[in-house]
């Protein structure tokens, strides 16, 4: 866990959860799936005109309604709760009532129009009314699509779950025109290019949740998903998403989303604060002891550009990790974010994006720090070749430390060096002991996976050091990952647990073009094992192919 005296931003509490619940109410059309939604009022205190869905806060007297309410076998009470108070928001909003009778007959208009939504501002009137006509309400039909939390910066927030129920027969919306106005069906596809084009105001979780919604058919196909989780009933997923700084403007972000682990190490608490556009002028601050400087070599191979790291303060002194290549402006942009008072220059590995730096670096510095990292590997390419001046061991430590009497825990930086060949024979990473964070280099990135290359990459090596780290991440508890290339990553044992099941995913593949056509060459496997790539990352692609099919082979004489 990240100490709290190396935040850059003070500690603030959000504002309490309101627990909510909204419904898509669904329908299919001769166009496709359309799902209904209503303009919320200008005046109101949340989303003041945006497009959403009916819904609202869920009242303690919701409760009471389970007794008028149908349940799945499968439907815990909180999921019925949940759906009971979806139904009582669409009834009052919209005057569409999900109910039936108990010999199965659905609720007639009739019998909607003759009960009063004016009335219904307590669920306890809503559900007497239900029960006076013999109404039950269709709770077993409404089921769990997603889960959303409010953003942590936004002043009112709720905890809410996004149900999908279809629109019941013979039944038309009608606002209350007090919180919801110009009810309209739409597909989930138009609704976003509309949102795009400025015509049709969307809040990020109901865009996001459109998003996921444009991928199905019909009605059935929608229910079918949520009623058949391999997990059981629940939210096809649950955010909290957070917020930067892109452009200029507010950026928000769900934790799928590459940026989501910087801006919550950065700014646990939602500040909206931290800027993510990609440059190479001046370091980014990270944490107080913690800068990043990304190299102006941004390319397929290198995504942005190679992070070079600045790990210390002013009290310390500064380690560099990876400086990156032999560029002339980007080595003098470390010496002066570090006044020259570099320490130490650590190399993760030999490839010519990560250590040409280091000793035009290490020439710039009075104390000639020293170049430490491991030598390269005999198998490595003549762009990669690499001599530290001392080599790094498993489990060594590099320390930073202020001298007496400020040498406190708050300027105390311990790198400990975990050795992680199958990148490059000699990659290796490192993880900060005092705020648990693991630098990855090239073994881990953030929006794309590393190329394996033999000889000097193997893959069997790769994935046993991937559990290397699986291993050093549970016993450290470490929170975040910082890549050479890309974003902070959050939720480490997660993000190296889908990392590793992509490659035996993607090794299956090889394995399966490889059954196809048994005569054949990587050229021929690549088409079959990387149908999912485009096709000028193919000559990429076939290294890691190679890999694999070496793999492969060493088990297959086993």
């Amino acid at each position: 866990m990240v100490r709290s005296t190396q935040q850059l931003h003070p500690p603030r509490e959000s504002a309490p959860l309101r627990a909510a619940a909204t419904v898509l109410l669904l329908r299919d059309t001769l166009d496709g799936l359309e799902v209904l939604m209503t303009r919320r009022s200008s005046s109101a205190s949340f989303a003041p005109g945006a497009y959403v869905f009916p819904g609202g806060r869920i009242d303690e007297a919701d409760t009471s309604a389970r007794r008028i309410a149908t349940r799945r076998r499968t439907q815990s009470r909180l999921q019925l709760t949940q759906a009971i108070a979806a139904i009582r928001e669409s009834f009052e909003e919209l005057g569409v009532l999900l109910a039936h009778h108990a010999d199965g007959s659905p609720v007639t208009a009739a019998e909607i129009d003759d009960m009063d939504r004016s009335t219904a501002s307590t669920t306890v009137a809503f559900a007497e009314q239900c029960a006076a006509r013999g109404l039950l309400l269709s709770t077993d039909k409404v089921f769990t699509f997603a889960h959303w939390i409010t953003d942590r910066d936004l002043p009112k927030r709720f905890d809410v779950p996004f149900l999908v129920a279809r629109m019941p027969e013979a039944q038309t919306p009608v606002a209350d025109e007090t919180e919801q106005f110009e009810p309209c069906w739409v597909r989930p596809a138009d609704a976003l290019e509309r949102h795009k084009a400025g015509s049709f105001f969307m809040i990020f979780p109901t865009v996001r949740t459109l998003e996921r919604l444009a991928a199905y058919g019909n009605v059935d196909a929608v229910l079918g998903t949520c009623a058949n989780r391999s997990e059981g009933e629940g939210p096809l997923w649950t955010s909290c998403p957070r917020a930067g700084l892109l452009d200029g403007a507010d950026a928000r972000y769900m934790e799928t989303d590459s940026p989501y682990g910087e801006l919550a190490m950065v700014c646990p608490d939602g500040q909206i604060l931290h800027t993510l556009d990609w440059q190479n002028e001046v370091p980014v601050p990270l944490l107080k002891n913690l800068q990043r400087l990304t190299a102006p070599n941004p390319s397929a191979m290198t995504g942005p550009g190679t992070n070079s790291y600045i790990v210390g303060d002013a009290t310390t002194g500064y380690i560099v990790i990876d400086p990156g290549p032999n560029d002339f402006d980007h080595i003098g942009r470390l010496w002066r974010a570090t006044q020259g008072d570099i320490r130490m220059i650590v190399c993760t590995h030999s490839h010519a994006d990560h250590s040409p730096g280091a000793a035009p670096l290490q020439a710039l510095c009075n104390t000639r720090p020293p170049i430490l990292g491991l030598p390269s590997a005999t198998t490595s390419r003549p762009t990669a070749r690499f001599t530290p001046d001392r080599a790094l061991h498993d489990n060594e430590r590099l320390t930073l430390a202020a001298p007496a009497p400020t040498d406190t825990s708050a300027h105390r930086h311990t790198l400990r060096v975990i050795h992680t060949p199958g990148h490059a024979a000699n990659h290796l990473c490192l993880l900060l002991e005092e705020d648990a964070l693991l630098f990855s280099g090239d073994h881990i990135l953030n929006g794309s996976t590393t190329v394996v290359d033999p000889p000097d990459g193997d893959m069997t090596a790769y994935l046993n050091s991937l559990d290397t780290l699986d291993i050093a991440c549970t016993n450290d508890n470490v929170g975040f990952i910082l890549p050479a290339h890309g974003y902070v990553i959050g939720s480490p044992r997660e993000a190296i647990a889908m990392l590793k099941a992509h490659r035996l995913r993607r090794e299956a593949k090889v394995a399966a073009a490889m059954r196809h056509l048994p005569e054949g060459n990587v050229e021929d496997w690549v088409p079959i094992a990387y149908d999912d790539v485009p096709e000028r990352m193919w000559p990429v692609a076939a290294r890691s192919l190679a890999a694999h099919v070496e793999r492969l082979q060493r088990l297959a004489a086993q």
